[in-house]
């Protein structure tokens, strides 16, 4: 089966507009870049539905026109789609030695995580061997303003990206009283979160626990996911703060130097 065949048998009842927006947009697995009469004749259809299905695809960011050839192309939701598989397919196993690496060295627990929407999900962690420990969260979702993993993420998005992700200024899910309560505390602390390059969580995500996180930035894909260091806050006083945060950074240009 070629790469922009469907699979298996179609489905019950078939929606015909949805089947050509998809059958466009798997146009661009054979080629860069589509016309308006090739799509026409793929799908078989009039110039004026075409122009509307594109129309359509154009609008949510799947494909976008270049305005000299007038030919359609990749749009940034489709590329960012692609890249968001990609990343979580090969960053859990990229990132799997240098956690293991990060928790021997420490003897905290490392985790790695994204952004998902206003959320932060817990992809892997390794926990420390330590009698008191911080236990890991693989698979769950914080806010993620109220974590340093989070934090560290948002303070790569310009503040306009920032604001679609949190479009209210009062931040009403609040896993702890420690957890910042404002758009505006958050944007503030967010500053110093660039100016050293690490951001912290002080019982912010769960009573007596902190963390320190930092991002994980490739050098053409931005920042693609956090690693961070949690332990009990008896352990993270300033210079054990500053110590994590210097091994949080070898490990993040480690890991960021293994992706693709």
């Amino acid at each position: 089966m070629a790469a922009s065949e469907p699979a298996g048998e179609p489905p019950q009842y078939p929606i015909e507009s949805v089947g050509n927006a998809l059958r466009l947009l798997l146009m661009f697995q054979r080629t860069p870049r589509v016309r308006l009469s090739a799509a026409r004749e793929e799908l078989g259809v009039a110039h004026s539905t075409a122009h509307r299905l594109m129309a359509m695809l154009v609008h949510y960011g799947f494909v976008r026109q270049d305005p000299l050839s007038r030919a359609y192309v990749a749009g940034p939701a489709l590329l960012d789609i692609g890249l968001a598989v990609i990343r979580t397919m090969d960053i859990r196993t990229l990132a799997r030695p240098v956690l293991e690496s990060l928790c021997a060295s420490t003897r905290e627990t490392a985790n790695l995580a994204q952004l998902e929407g206003p959320d932060v999900r817990f992809l892997d962690g390794v926990e420390s061997d330590r009698a008191l420990r911080v236990a890991g969260r693989t698979g769950r979702t914080l806010p993620a303003y109220a974590t340093s993993i989070g934090k560290a993420l948002l303070a790569e998005l310009p503040t306009d990206r920032l604001r679609v992700l949190y479009p209210d200024e009062v931040l009403t899910e609040r896993p702890t009283e420690r957890t910042l309560r404002t758009r505006g505390e958050l944007e503030q602390e967010l500053v110093q979160v660039r100016r050293r390059g690490y951001a912290t969580n002080s019982g912010e995500s769960e009573d007596g626990v902190g963390s320190v996180g930092v991002a994980v930035v490739h050098p053409e894909r931005g920042a693609v996911a956090a690693l961070s260091l949690a332990a009990p806050l008896a352990r993270l006083s300033g210079p054990q703060v500053r110590a994590a945060a210097a091994a949080l950074k070898r490990a993040a240009a480690e890991l960021a130097a293994r992706l693709p």
